[in-house]
């Protein structure tokens, strides 16, 4: 019996290998280690703007060092009330904060169930709550989950999945979002390639580097584009959906429109209540509407949450009201991001409080400045520093993984959102309750910094009631 035993513990190593590896961030793309040239870093505003005729898109600079080296691309997305996001997918997940408004998001998966229908001639207050105006529907419509979004939200985007915003309210909506380019989900490249199922802009069939003819409320930018139904054959495309051909050339051309349209009539479709959203269908076979079984993808993409609000004061992981709070969202809170690696922290420091010196220990972590003003400090593996500056309102910083950083509040506090390249990401303070100092002993302090273990002890327990936001209300001990 010695050998299958042996070959059960072969296989449970198999299998506790594959698990961790499953775990692990490793480098996704070939070369990516290599350009982490991190010698200045720097905070600031987007470099490149593009205007549509339903509101406009800003980007940093990709190329820049800092962005190269954690594999992200952050954008800023403002879409005009009635305006209309169009359908899009990427190759890599996407993570989004929605800065300002709210409105109507749309995540799409293949193989999921339609789980809405409009039914005919459905009246006013019958069944699911109706988005839009009007009195009632007059066709048939089945559509999959949509998700209605507010100020605070992270909304959760799978590479490959076509997603689409509309902002039915009066307010504009700004949205902050990461492209994770670096992601094990992308095997393409580190370059911006998002694919588009309507519209388009510039010249057709031109290069994406090719200044196109603009429309007139076209303001900056050279990102010319074309959906991905404009380079299939006509017919080929009729025959595929069994639809008259002139339906099809609609889909094929763009009319210069942009990404963001605008929407002549406020759209009708329906979504859940939302504790109806909070609700997950029982663990079992369920037959899908209009005949046929689930086929069990629905237990796992299709039936998960992809929204998390940050602003929730109740459920402030961090919380002091001389220092300030701190919320996150990770795989434990909404698991979908375990399957994106990614997660998010929603920040805000009282005025003059103290960011406890630390480092991230799993994750790059890209900072985008919400309120008020800091001045942060980041530095390298050498005791170098990287970044010195004062940030303010819309600045944007990267802090590479290991790179040792702290922030100080200005007169007017400091509130941000800090998206993660990891599910579950960790981070270590040097000062605090939770410090690595507490956790030494104080014979090694004093011994690595020739100082007296009164003043080791000083350094391990002066902040022994706060953990990673600090008062400002500290004074050095006297000798």
């Amino acid at each position: 019996m010695a050998v299958p035993n042996k070959l059960l513990l072969g296989l449970f190593v198999c299998l506790l290998g594959t698990s961790a590896l499953a775990n692990t961030r490793s480098p996704r793309l070939s070369g990516a280690p290599q350009m982490c040239n991190l010698q200045r870093l720097t905070a600031g505003q987007p470099s490149e703007r593009n205007e549509y005729e339903g509101g406009s898109i800003e980007f940093w600079n990709v190329n820049e060092d800092q962005f190269q080296c954690v594999g992200v691309e952050p954008a800023r997305k403002t879409i005009h009330p009635n305006s209309l996001s169009l359908p899009s997918f990427h190759p890599y997940p996407r993570l989004i904060f929605i800065e300002q408004g709210e409105g109507i998001v749309g995540v799409h998966f293949p193989g999921c169930a339609e789980t809405y229908d409009t039914g005919v001639q459905q009246g006013q207050g019958q069944g699911p709550r109706r988005m839009g105006e009007g009195g009632m529907f007059e066709q048939k419509d089945s559509h999959q989950k949509v998700h209605r979004f507010y100020p605070g939200d992270i909304i959760a985007i799978p590479a490959g999945a076509v997603h689409w915003i509309y902002n039915d309210a009066n307010q504009e909506v700004v949205a902050v979002s990461i492209n994770d380019l670096n992601n094990p989900a992308n095997q393409l490249d580190m370059q911006r390639r998002p694919f588009f199922l309507a519209g388009g802009s510039g010249s057709q069939g031109s290069s994406p580097f090719e200044q196109g003819k603009k429309a007139p409320w076209q303001q900056g930018g050279n990102f010319n584009f074309q959906n991905i139904f404009s380079g299939f054959d006509t017919e080929l495309l009729a025959e595929a959906f069994n639809s008259d051909p002139q339906i099809v050339r609609a889909m094929q051309e763009s009319r210069n429109r942009g990404l963001i349209v605008r929407v002549q009539q406020p759209m009708q479709f329906i979504t859940p209540e939302e504790q109806q959203q909070q609700l997950r269908p029982p663990r079992q076979q369920q037959q899908r509407p209009g005949g046929g079984w689930l086929n069990g993808i629905e237990e796992t993409i299709c039936s998960e949450k992809i929204v998390y609000n940050l602003d929730s004061q109740r459920e402030a992981d961090i919380s002091s009201r001389q220092a300030g709070k701190l919320n996150f969202v990770n795989q434990h809170k909404l698991p979908i991001l375990g399957y994106l690696d990614l997660s998010a922290e929603k920040g805000y420091l009282q005025p003059n409080a103290l960011l406890s010196p630390h480092w991230p220990m799993n994750n790059h972590v890209v900072l985008y400045v919400l309120n008020g003003d800091a001045r942060v400090q980041i530095v390298s593996n050498n005791g170098q520093t990287v970044l010195d500056q004062q940030v303010n309102r819309g600045d944007i910083f990267v802090v590479p993984q290991f790179f040792a950083t702290t922030a100080r509040a200005g007169q007017s506090g400091f509130e941000w959102v800090a998206f993660k390249t990891s599910r579950s990401p960790m981070k270590s303070p040097v000062a605090g309750y939770t410090s690595v100092f507490r956790a030494m002993p104080l014979d090694i302090i004093t011994n690595a910094y020739q100082i007296s273990p009164s003043q080791a002890q000083c350094l391990k327990t002066n902040r022994e009631t706060e953990s990673i936001l600090f008062s400002p209300q500290w004074t050095s001990p006297r000798s």
